[in-house]
């Protein structure tokens, strides 16, 4: 594969699952405490791929579930946040400005905090009452947050007496490290010839639902925006029919992401408007990849890390093509904002 180094893949992906035990006890301790709601802060992508689990909480389980954006809730507040509250903060790099400052805010406010990084000698990781280490690098890292966090809520609603199929849900989770690069090995030709199609689009409506509009968000801002400077307009499937819609024309650039959820027939309808009015509807359905040992309902739940995986082949056919390596920036750690 272009690019690509498969043992360093499965090692990390191997990691992400290897803190289960960790992040059950971390869990299982703050429920001890007597927390009565958590909170996801994080910030930009890292806030993103947060948002299939807390998702998962908010619709499946009665525990008090809150998505906020870590630098809104430092300027604006949360009645919710206080000494009952679980924080958990995603970072990569343990270093994020507006991250930290949430943190900071949360211990204030009696929070206990459970951290997901890739290093643990840093502001996050030092401040942390759990810190969950995992490293990981940007063409692996939305794997790793995607399955921690998926651990995380299936440990809190199990220990809540919420997920009575825990077990069978479960099942087949340890291979899911060398499943994910059977899905990338399978991808390859058609990431190649997709990235051929794109590359030269001068934007494009990217779209999905569910758990896997998180990724279409991700996806457009975080890769094609900040690492290819390629212009996105991602838009919910469910509003795509009150707005978007009316751009749609021949010649317009539509990438449509489907899973595995309740709310794939969102998805179906995008597809069956847009395929009459342009001639590029690209769409990339985790239904056609096989997951062997991962039953329909795992299925749903990992469509996002799916995706993920699939379009880090996508990106890095792009990046050839395009002679613009992903790591390339205009304006980060450049301009004083």
């Amino acid at each position: 594969m272009l690019n690509f180094d498969e043992a360093r893949f499965l090692r990390i992906q191997s990691g992400a699952l290897a803190l289960g035990p960790g992040i059950d006890e971390a869990v299982g301790s703050c429920l001890a405490k007597g927390a009565a709601n958590l909170f996801f802060l994080g910030t930009g992508g890292a806030a993103i791929l947060m948002q299939p689990a807390a998702q998962l909480l908010q619709r499946r389980s009665a525990f008090p579930t809150y998505l906020e954006i870590a630098a809104e809730l430092v300027a604006g507040g949360h009645a919710a946040l206080g000494p009952r509250s679980i924080v958990v903060i995603p970072s990569l790099s343990g270093t994020t400005a507006e991250s930290v400052a949430a943190l900071e805010l949360a211990r204030a406010k009696g929070a206990a905090i459970i951290v997901l990084t890739g290093h643990a000698d840093t502001p996050l990781g030092r401040m942390a009452d759990h810190c969950l280490v995992n490293f990981a690098e940007d063409d692996t890292s939305s794997e790793s947050f995607y399955l921690q966090s998926l651990l995380l809520a299936l440990a809190l609603m199990r220990r809540r007496g919420e997920l009575p199929d825990h077990a069978g849900l479960v099942t087949g989770f340890a291979s899911l490290p060398a499943l994910l690069l059977d899905v990338k090995r399978s991808f390859e030709p058609r990431a190649a010839e997709l990235a051929g199609r794109i590359a030269t689009e001068p934007y494009h409506i990217i779209t999905a639902a569910g758990a896997c509009w998180p990724q279409a968000f991700y996806y457009g801002m975080c890769i094609l925006e900040e690492m290819q400077w390629i212009r996105t307009r991602p838009v919910h499937a469910a509003d795509f029919f009150h707005g978007t819609l009316e751009l749609v024309e021949p010649g317009v650039s539509v990438i449509l992401l489907k899973g595995e959820d309740a709310c794939r027939s969102l998805a179906d309808r995008v597809e069956r408007f847009a395929a009459r009015y342009t001639d590029k509807l690209f769409v990339l359905d985790t239904a056609s990849f096989d997951l062997p040992g991962i039953s329909p309902s795992a299925r749903a739940l990992l469509s996002p890390a799916v995706l993920a995986t699939a379009l880090e082949r996508l990106s890095a056919h792009l990046e050839a093509k395009r002679n613009h390596p992903l790591t390339t920036r205009r304006y980060y750690k450049k301009v004083d904002y």
